[in-house]
């Protein structure tokens, strides 16, 4: 089956990344269906212009493809087992929530048996770039349907990564990114906090770093964001939380010992503890 210009596409999942996701393919001429597990926490993709559904298995009806945009793996594969009724034979299944080295296999078993046709593909980026189509998608899966995905791929990204043939491998990539991301995110809100700590203005540090070899875009942005005590979600605490855990159980998994990520992981810990789970992981500073 190939997908044309004008498919339908299925969103399950409307959170921060959803939403513009599914607004993202409406302007690229898809059909769009959502639906989202929580309706008051639901975004509004495109008002008027993407159909919003009330059930997993209203959203899939007839769809040509599946994109699954949700926290974990257990939402993932609850929202799909909902749906299994009303999947078409054939249909392709994008999943792109970061669930981890389990979950993936246990889905990409799930998609076999509902005769789906199942490409790995989370995305680097956070709300941001989802909002302006500026995604990197890592995709794993066959060789035979690429080309049907890609205009999907394309919609929502501006660069897509094909990893391998097997789902599993581009979850693998993801939490390697990720456990980069988050090194970065601690050292920053560690070194604003220690210059506080000691009677310096973190400004001072931000304003040293600025324009040198250690200044990047993610260091500016995390860095205005401790320093305003404004932490508006891009990528929340909750969710960080989350994926650390799976990196340090990948690790585990795979024998490798990661010291910074066990203890990134306690600190994004303390930081839930103590009621920040919904404002962005920048707030790692007020752990």
């Amino acid at each position: 089956m190939s997908i044309e210009k004008g498919a339908t596409v299925a969103v399950l999942g409307t959170g921060l990344i959803g939403a513009p996701i599914a607004r993202n393919l409406h302007e690229r001429g898809f059909m769009v269906r959502t639906w989202n597990r929580t309706a008051a926490k639901a975004q509004t993709p495109a008002a008027g212009r993407v159909h919003a559904c009330s059930s997993p298995a209203d959203a899939v009806q007839d769809a040509d493809i599946i994109m699954t945009v949700l926290k974990d793996g257990t939402s993932v594969q609850e929202t799909m087992q909902a749906a299994a009724p009303a999947l078409r034979q054939g249909a392709i299944w994008l999943q792109l929530s970061t669930v981890g080295i389990e979950a993936i296999a246990t889905l990409a078993a799930l998609a076999e048996q509902w005769g789906l046709a199942f490409y790995d593909a989370p995305v680097q980026g956070t709300r941001q770039p989802a909002e302006s189509a500026q995604l990197i998608v890592l995709a794993s899966g066959p060789l035979a349907r690429r080309e049907s995905v890609q205009p999907v791929f394309d919609a929502i990204g501006k660069r897509t990564v094909w990893v391998s043939e097997r789902p599993g491998a581009s979850s693998r990539l993801k939490l390697a990114l990720n456990n980069w991301a988050f090194a970065l995110n601690h050292g920053l809100a560690e070194s604003l906090a220690l210059a506080k700590g000691l009677g310096i203005d973190p400004a001072l540090v931000v304003d040293v770093v600025t324009g040198g070899p250690m200044d990047n875009g993610y260091f500016q942005t995390k860095a205005a964001a401790i320093l305003a005590d404004s932490y508006a979600t891009s990528f929340s605490i909750t969710n960080a939380t989350k994926d650390a855990r799976l990196v340090v159980a990948a690790a585990s998994q795979a024998g490798v010992r990661l010291d910074l990520a066990q203890a990134g992981l306690s600190r994004f810990e303390r930081a839930l503890a103590a009621g920040h789970g919904d404002k962005d992981m920048a707030a790692s500073y007020l752990a």
